[in-house]
């Protein structure tokens, strides 16, 4: 018996040596080897390798997103933020062209990394997608000609047959539109850029948006009033929008909270609420 248990014993010593002989010799050729790499398994250790942050932004939604035209530079909140998230990071940032009806596909194709355009949060994007911690409250109001501020202060007074109110398409304008108005006539103009316009030209009555939008609108068009901003008809949030990956969401929203915290959140949004488009953008 004794014997049989010295071998048992030997075995299992020879074994174990065996192993972490085994190991080890993986290990130093893992070392050893010349150009052998590990495939990162989540998006932070991607852009890391990469060396570059790709932003998704639309270039259409002052003050978080603005270009002149296709071959001008990007301005606005967002645009710092995303800028300050890739210094963070230690990385180069790319800005991708994007547009609200090919937000989500775009997504979906990689094409960038995380959406940084004053991106509402909804229930229906967030079946796919992850959402940043959000950074603004907000929801949707008029805006309006002042002379017509008393005509259109509730839902029932603009869903009237012969108002005409104004949307964007492919974002949560038009959806919120589509869902409250059966009588109006919806407009859908194709450009969130010249949009106000289209109602001190009394091409529509209205429009329903953030509002966020209403307000830096009326500063731009003195001819234009955002109703009872403070006081939307409805509650949402803004947040920066990623794929699903737990890591990169970890990431961005202690960085958010940080730049929360310090002060400097407040202080970007403040200037770009307060920035001159008008004489920037003649």
């Amino acid at each position: 018996m004794k014997t049989i248990k010295r071998t048992k014993n030997s075995l299992n010593h020879y074994l174990n040596n065996n192993n972490i002989r085994a190991a080890t010799l993986a290990t130093l050729a893992l070392l050893t080897v010349p150009n052998v790499s590990i495939a990162a398994d989540n998006l932070l250790d991607q852009i890391i390798e990469r060396n570059v942050l790709r932003v998704g932004t639309t270039g259409d939604y002052k003050p978080f997103s603005y270009r002149k035209n296709s071959e001008g530079k990007f301005a606005g909140f967002d645009i710092e933020m995303a800028q300050r998230l890739a210094d963070k990071l230690g990385v180069k940032i790319e800005l991708v062209p994007t547009t609200w009806p090919n937000l989500m596909n775009d997504l979906r194709e990689q094409k960038f990394d995380l959406a940084m355009s004053g991106v509402s949060v909804t229930l229906e994007r967030q079946k796919v997608a992850f959402y940043s911690a959000p950074y603004l409250r907000d929801g949707k109001t008029p805006i309006t000609l002042c002379k017509n501020k008393d005509r259109f202060q509730t839902l029932a007074q603009i869903d009237q047959a012969g108002v005409t109110a104004i949307v964007n398409p492919g974002g949560t304008n038009q959806k919120f539109a589509n869902e409250n108005l059966k009588r109006a006539t919806i407009k859908v103009h194709p450009d969130n850029v010249t949009i106000f316009e289209q109602i001190i030209e009394g091409k529509a009555d209205l429009m329903m948006t953030d509002a966020v939008e209403t307000k830096l609108q009326a500063k731009i068009h003195p001819e234009l009033c955002a109703l009872h901003p403070d006081k939307p008809f409805d509650f949402s949030e803004k947040a920066y929008l990623m794929p699903r990956d737990m890591v990169f969401k970890q990431f961005v929203d202690q960085w958010l909270r940080q730049e929360i915290e310090s002060g400097q959140f407040n202080k970007t949004f403040d200037k770009w609420l307060d920035f001159p488009w008008q004489a920037a953008y003649k």
